[in-house]
């Protein structure tokens, strides 16, 4: 039974009758730039082909809107929500729910007409697995809501009501790649600085895995920690005699600094000066922002050249990538010129041992993962999501690797890999028609 006919089907169990809107949203990959949209630097996601589908009807006897979750009520937990759509207050404590409810504050918010309304959810996405389920739930619970009133929003318009949900509403510090990635589908180079949007990139090549750890992770408390150490590291170096030109292009809070402008090279003398830890973060932030810069040429199409890789990404990034694809049989011997497929791939083994380096978000689950994951064939390999659990994202030449990372993946066993599994790049959000 495919998805849709799930969500018809139990949408009338549940409420009585059929659904006027049914909409779905993906579940992303997280593949370059992790950690930095909330610094207002651009970030790489990929759309998924797990989907998030929620389905509606205006509920015109009642004062009250419903929701279920099929996903909550298979885990046994609560699963059924009743509000008020016209005065949607948060519940707290982790409520489902809320999520439904901060979508309403945001449309009311903006000036969209929300009538009291019936719902179902029924997710494909796995909850805080660093695949981005609750964008997938707010994208398509938007769009939802949105047909509904008869109102037809843009990708980018959903995508930032999803972000005002979640951000602003409800309180989590997070960037925008989950609900623009989610919105617009394919590969989606998110720009975090306004005026925010995305730009679809003309890379499709590979296979994705994505590995699901058995640790799950909450953003809401990754982040926040890592914001505080960059707001340290960045009182420090401004207490130190700059350069003017630096100074300001700097700033006191994480999302203030004109970071794509900063070069390592400008920053070193002054971050020998600064703590350890903080100095980690900063030096991170610049790191993986270089290291897409370079990559989003070879996405656009652009051969990269071997010395501007191996300065940018290291040998050993580059080594997996490499033999992966099978160009050369060591770095000596490999092209001038690489492909980009190379290029992104070995962007994904950098950004991964920077996060773990020097960001710090990696976790003996992760590392096991990504040794499986690249000595099975994966050309690249990182985290996907804010870390410390959650999913790895591996990229492969074929679907014939890409079956062999999976099986080496789930060999590790579920105390180390819930589940591993191919993915397709799949669409944004959209809505599916109904047979009656």
């Amino acid at each position: 039974m495919s998805s849709t006919e799930v969500a018809l089907r139990s949408f009338r169990k549940l409420h009585g009758r059929n659904p006027e809107v049914i909409a779905s949203a993906p579940g992303r990959l997280d593949l370059l730039n992790t950690h930095q949209d909330y610094k207002g630097l651009p970030v790489v996601g990929v759309a998924i082909n797990l989907r998030c589908y929620v389905s509606v009807s205006e509920a015109r006897a009642t004062p009250k809107s419903r929701v279920g979750s099929l996903n909550l009520k298979g885990e046994g937990h609560a699963w059924l929500d009743e509000f008020d759509a016209a005065k949607p207050t948060l519940k707290g404590g982790g409520w489902f729910g809320d999520y439904v409810r901060a979508a309403v504050r945001a449309l009311l918010n903006a000036g969209y007409s929300v009538p009291q309304f019936n719902a179902l959810i029924h997710s494909e996405v796995p909850i805080a697995s660093g695949l981005s389920s609750s964008a997938a739930l707010l994208v398509s619970l938007i769009k939802a809501l949105t047909t509904l009133a008869g109102a037809n929003p843009s990708p980018r318009e959903m995508a930032e009501l999803a972000y005002i949900a979640e951000h602003d509403v409800l309180g989590v510090p997070c960037g925008r790649l989950d609900q623009y990635t989610s919105a617009y589908g394919g590969v989606v180079l998110v720009k975090t600085k306004p005026p925010y949007g995305a730009e679809r990139l003309p890379f499709n090549e590979g296979v994705y895995v994505a590995s699901v750890t058995p640790v799950k992770h909450s953003t809401a408390s990754i982040h926040p920690a890592r914001q505080v150490e960059i707001e340290e590291g960045l009182k420090a170096l401004l207490k130190q005699p700059l350069p003017e030109g630096l100074r300001r292009r700097l700033g006191l809070k994480y999302w203030e600094p004109d970071w794509a402008s900063l070069s390592e090279e400008e920053l070193t003398p002054y971050l020998s000066r600064i703590p350890e830890t903080p100095r980690k973060r900063i030096l991170y932030t610049v790191r993986a922002h270089a290291s897409t810069t370079l990559a989003l040429r070879a996405m656009r199409g652009e051969e990269v050249g071997l010395g501007d890789a191996l300065d940018t990404f290291g040998e050993r990034a580059l080594r997996y990538a490499i033999k992966a694809v099978g160009v050369a049989d060591d770095l000596r011997s490999a092209p001038s010129k690489l492909p980009p497929f190379i290029t992104v791939a070995a962007a994904m083994n950098h950004q991964h041992a920077l996060l773990r380096d020097l960001y710090e978000v990696s976790t003996p689950e992760i590392e096991a993962v990504i040794k499986a994951s690249l000595e099975a064939g994966a050309a690249g390999s990182k985290i996907s999501g804010a870390g410390f659990g959650g999913a790895i994202v591996s990229l492969t030449t074929n679907e014939e690797t890409a079956s062999k990372v999976t099986k080496a993946c789930i060999e590790l066993g579920k105390e180390t890999c819930l589940k591993s599994m191919k993915l397709k790049i799949s669409d944004g959000v959209k809505t599916h028609s109904i047979k009656r």
